[in-house]
């Protein structure tokens, strides 16, 4: 098949190569994922991204090389034709040209619609945000599979629906792709507060204010740092709505977004750790409170300049996803599932073992292994090794799920706001010194949010009376530490 004279020259035939390879590796790529069920996160960027917009430059190359060539035979006075432009179908070399491009161009436009719809939903996947660049997203996506939303798209949070929002992601992501490939993106990743969509955009496609959530039941099982380990079950009654559907969100904690009523707030910085000014304004009746920290209040000036923040679900929901657990609460959890035996002394050794940093995933894991098998070979060498190596085990992988220290990436960088334990959360503004002009406070009260129903060690419980609630008290005596301090002082660090 003879086609124009001009297409004859080193550019168009590279072109011609360079297309023609791509396309038979894009099937080739898509043969093999589609008919041996094989590939992996990378398959998709080298089917549906790669490999077509190499096909397109190789494709440009093509008439790119034409134009070159034509104007060189004009140049050595070799036109092509006397006039700019012939089309003649009686001369078969355009007859050849014009059904090559007439067909190439059906069967590209086919192509670049399947390539395209496929590359859209490749680029919204989990593998894609997760598993491309492993190295950078490793905590987020570690995280993000240990949790509660783990069947629940990235984009379906971190996007939402409609063109707007997917476009923004996508110059966001540019500016990403950049920093990864310059090696010059944050360590750890911020959480992106600032320019995070709307909670009313994202969360409540699946959550929302106008459904009754009844009051739901908690159950866990701390371990204490004593020779025994010894147990401290608790059973709360978390008081999410009001007792009876007919009150709905009149009461319990998720009164704080009722449609009748507005929660603002203004933080002491991006983090929102720090909250010093709250208002309360019930827009029914038009009732204003404005509550300030006594501790560390804000200046009239801050107060005048600032704009404050309306509360919604993803300032105490702050982290759905990607939860990165302390020391105590994933070795608490190995021990309650058997994955970390009850050795005697495990859980004040594994919190003296984890209560320093790491530089490298794997000091941390060498570290473990080593001092956990030297401590019991000198102080206890009647326990099975078998038993020693299943309690390094267990560490080991709850180490690997939650904390990352080449990202620098931790529960020490990302406090979750939901409680009151590790993190000051609720404490935030229930902490007792939010006071209003008219001596109001923001209560403190423990049965405010939860009652307590059973407490205690296994065979030596308390159980609350039937609608009733238990005062708390503490598995270790301390006095009333914990009344005059907030939790996390003692919990956050000290690993008790």
């Amino acid at each position: 098949m003879k086609l124009p004279e001009s297409y004859y020259n080193p550019l168009s035939l590279t072109g011609t190569v360079i297309s023609s390879v791509s396309l038979l590796l894009i099937f080739l790529s898509l043969l093999l994922s589609f008919l041996f069920n094989a590939g992996s996160s990378y398959l998709g960027l080298f089917s549906f991204i790669l490999m077509p917009a190499i096909m397109i430059v190789g494709l440009l190359l093509i008439p790119l090389g034409m134009m070159r060539e034509a104007r060189r035979l004009k140049r050595a006075k070799r036109e092509l034709s006397p006039k700019w432009m012939v089309i003649d179908f009686g001369d078969p070399r355009y007859r050849n040209a014009a059904s090559v491009f007439g067909i190439g161009t059906i069967v590209l436009m086919l192509l670049t619609a399947v390539g395209s719809y496929e590359a859209y939903h490749y680029t919204e996947s989990v593998e894609f945000c997760g598993q491309v660049c492993h190295r950078v997203m490793k905590p987020e996506y570690i995280t993000y599979m240990n949790s509660s939303h783990a069947r629940v798209a990235c984009v379906e949070c971190h996007v939402g629906q409609g063109a707007n929002w997917y476009v923004k992601s996508k110059l966001s992501g540019l500016y990403q792709v950049y920093a990864v490939l310059a090696n010059n993106y944050p360590r750890p990743i911020p959480t992106p507060i600032s320019n995070l969509r709307p909670a009313k955009e994202t969360c409540e496609e699946c959550h929302w204010p106008e459904k009754f959530y009844t009051p739901r039941l908690q159950y866990a099982q701390h371990f204490l740092s004593d020779s025994l380990n010894t147990r401290w079950d608790i059973q709360l009654r978390i008081k999410t709505n009001s007792s009876h559907s007919s009150a709905n969100l009149s009461e319990g904690i998720h009164w704080h977004i009722n449609p009748d009523v507005r929660i603002e707030y203004i933080a002491e910085d991006d983090s929102r750790e720090i909250i010093p000014w709250v208002r309360s304004i019930d827009l029914s009746s038009g009732d204003t409170v404005v509550y300030e920290d006594s501790w560390v209040p804000l200046d009239s000036a801050t107060i005048a300049t600032a704009t404050p923040r309306v509360m919604d679900c993803m300032d105490c929901h702050n982290r759905p996803s990607h939860n990165y657990l302390l020391p105590q609460q994933f070795v608490d959890q190995g021990l309650s599932s058997g994955n970390i035996p009850l050795l005697p002394g495990v859980k004040a050794l594994t919190m003296d073992i984890l209560k320093d940093p790491y530089p490298t995933e794997d000091s941390a894991l060498v570290a473990i292994r080593t001092l956990i098998s030297n401590y019991y070979e000198i102080n206890h060498p009647e326990i099975s090794k078998e038993d020693v190596n299943k309690a390094v085990k267990g560490v080991s992988d709850g180490y690997l799920r939650n904390i990352f220290p080449e990202m620098q990436a931790s529960w020490d960088v990302y406090s979750d706001h939901i409680g009151h334990i590790a993190y000051n959360g609720c404490f935030r503004c229930h902490n007792d010194s939010h006071i209003s002009r008219d001596n109001l406070k923001i209560t403190r009260d423990c049965d405010a949010c939860h009652s307590i129903l059973m407490q205690g060690s296994p065979g030596q419980e308390e159980f609350s009376p039937v609608n009733g609630s238990l005062p708390f008290r503490h598995p270790v005596d301390i006095d009333q530490v914990w009344k005059e301090s907030l939790c996390a002082d003692c919990h956050r660090y000290l690993y008790l």
